[in-house]
């Protein structure tokens, strides 16, 4: 095989057909759309997390099988199919009409291929190592260190003749790694998570951890879609704890890796039990949790000298008057600093309710942030009085988190 011809694609605003909606579709999408394109997914059924985006209208989806008119007018088709004769039809159609194919399933049948990349800023690291992915993703993974410890300019990158698997840090057997991968911008993952990251065997990952990271998963690691697994909460949670004790117990590095900080309503806590009681060594890694850092990229310090010395994190999932809410709601409506409330946006109009029938001043400024730090970012200021209505009406989902206090309107 000839060696094939390097090029950056600039996809904003192109259509790009994606083919299959289960995890392969899952780690490329995220790419897709931080390049622009218009992705259209065509697929039976989607996983969670990608239909999260289709109804989230960042992508389309047709809910049926694939047909070849479907190439027409796409400037890219990614193949994400098990079956290698749909995969097959999807690469012919796409050759009659001249558009480049890449294929999940084999490479060799592709026009065109995903490399291993790595981003750092406004640095794309893309490699292909001769179509084998194992050394690509290794040189990546080399070239990427020098990019996050700075000492790329001065070092000499690896050798494919001498490339090895990076050194990990897993020694006699398997382990949990609990890591926070912060509140949406893929590069607010601390160092240490994404290193570790980098070395997992297998991932279990939540709804709301940023898509890039997943699509610079090495093609062999097990990727488990947490919010696929199909129990109500309790029983899921459970699951996912057997998951991550089974895994480990097979001598894997098993990396739970969680949107924000894996202990702020995160359910970190319970996970570290169950491996803990099943004797399973556990590491935690902090992250950015989103009860900071979305004030913050929407110009809201929930601190300020002299203004707010404090700052309240509660979860809003539960409404104030719902018997099994363990916040003080009251209370917090007689605190003088910033409050910020999670996942609180269903119950938006009783948690603005409460605050102001204990005290809370109508015209307190308050704040709605979506999908903060991400591309698909919005935020919304106005007065706790308001806030429920304005919401509503502005079309805000979730992620979302509110803010009410002084600190709202302090950069304004």
């Amino acid at each position: 095989m000839s060696s094939p011809y390097p090029l950056a694609l600039l996809l904003q605003g192109r259509r790009v057909l994606v083919v299959g909606g289960g995890a392969v579709a899952t780690r490329r999408v995220p790419a897709l759309l931080d390049a622009g394109a218009r992705v259209e997914v065509v697929s039976p059924h989607l996983t969670p997390a990608l239909r999260a985006l289709a109804d989230a209208g960042r992508v389309a989806w047709s809910e049926r099988r694939f047909q070849a008119s479907d190439v027409d007018g796409a400037w890219l088709v990614q193949v994400a199919v098990d079956d290698p004769a749909a995969a097959a039809a999807v690469s012919a159609a796409a050759l009659e009409r001249r558009v480049f194919c890449v294929r999940a399933d084999d490479r060799h049948a592709a026009t065109a291929w995903t490399p291993a990349t790595t981003r750092h800023g406004a640095v794309t690291v893309a490699v292909t190592a001769g179509g084998d992915p194992p050394r690509a993703v290794v040189i990546r993974d080399a070239i990427r260190e020098g990019l996050l410890d700075g000492t790329l300019p001065g070092c000499a990158v690896p050798s494919p003749a001498g490339a090895s698997a990076p050194a990990r840090e897993v020694v006699g057997g398997g382990r949990v790694v609990l890591i926070g991968a912060g509140p949406g911008d893929p590069e607010l993952i601390t160092v240490k998570g994404r290193r570790l990251l980098a070395e997992a065997d297998v991932v279990v990952a939540d709804r709301l951890v940023p898509g890039l990271l997943l699509d610079e998963l090495r093609p062999e690691v097990e990727l488990v879609d947490a919010s696929k697994i199909p129990y109500g909460p309790a029983k899921a949670q459970e699951e996912i704890n057997r998951i991550l004790v089974e895994r480990a117990a097979a001598g894997l590095m098993v990396v739970r890796l969680k949107g924000g900080d894996p202990y702020v309503f995160g359910r970190g806590g319970e996970e570290a039990i169950a491996c803990a009681r099943a004797g399973v060594p556990v590491t935690v890694v902090p992250g950015v949790t989103s009860s900071v850092a979305a004030p913050a990229v929407a110009g809201i310090p929930v601190t300020h000298r002299g203004v707010a010395h404090e700052f309240t994190v509660v979860s809003g999932h539960v409404a104030p008057d719902d018997p099994s809410s363990l916040v003080d709601w009251p209370a917090l409506a007689r605190l003088r600093g910033t409050l910020v409330v999670l996942m609180g946006l269903k119950n938006l109009p009783r948690i603005a309710a409460t605050l102001l029938a204990h005290g809370r001043a109508p015209e307190t400024p308050a704040a709605v942030v979506q999908e903060g730090t991400t591309g698909a970012q919005r935020s919304l200021r106005t007065t706790l009085a308001e806030v429920a209505s304005e919401t509503a009406a502005a079309g805000f989902r979730p992620p979302a988190i509110v803010v009410v206090g002084e600190v709202v309107g302090i950069l304004d």
